[in-house]
């Protein structure tokens, strides 16, 4: 049995969880997600808590049932409380700046980047050097803030591009000096 799948989902005040055909939603202040549930797992709602289960026990249902637990409890919790990644610009003339709702950064080229996000994602810049992405799907707001991140990813002899807040670099020594 998953140890992670057997786990029951509490289902927070102000969402509303709706299983429709093969088609899990959940509808909160945030927004909405829906997650589609294969033929080999099983979802129940009963009182306040959504249950997952695995029809079967062959590989592919042992395999599916901690992964789809983790996603529609990732569905319910990101319409109350959105999922957040922040990034950190590093650099002398590095900045971001909003442009509309898309993100204009300045990182060194000779163009700047621009990045629109997609629905349902909200990009918001901080003292220039501060990036912080939110929604309520929480693999959309990794992608773009990876998408972001890989602009201008962190080089290992200064330090010098986007990181990610509480991100070590390991540093590298530089050239050494002729004796």
């Amino acid at each position: 049995m998953s140890r992670i799948g057997k786990l029951p989902i509490s289902i927070p005040d102000g969402v509303e969880v709706k299983i429709e055909g093969n088609t899990l939603s959940a509808k909160g202040s945030k927004g909405t997600e829906t997650v589609a549930i294969p033929q080999e797992i099983e979802v129940k709602i009963e009182n306040k808590e959504v249950t997952v289960s695995r029809k079967g026990d062959d590989r592919k249902s042992r395999s599916l049932h901690g992964l789809f637990r983790t996603l529609i409890s990732n569905a319910v919790n990101g319409v109350k409380t959105p999922f957040e990644k922040k990034l950190e610009i590093v650099g002398v003339g590095y900045r971001a700046a909003m442009q509309g709702k898309a993100i204009n950064l300045s990182l060194g080229y000779s163009h700047p980047v621009i990045i629109e996000p997609p629905e349902g994602i909200t990009i918001s810049v901080e003292a220039n050097t501060k990036i912080t992405v939110s929604g309520s799907n929480k693999q959309m707001v990794g992608d773009i803030a990876a998408l972001i991140r890989s602009k201008r990813p962190p080089e290992v002899y200064k330090g010098k591009g986007i990181k990610y807040e509480g991100e070590y670099i390991a540093r590298k020594a530089g050239k050494a000096g002729k004796k």
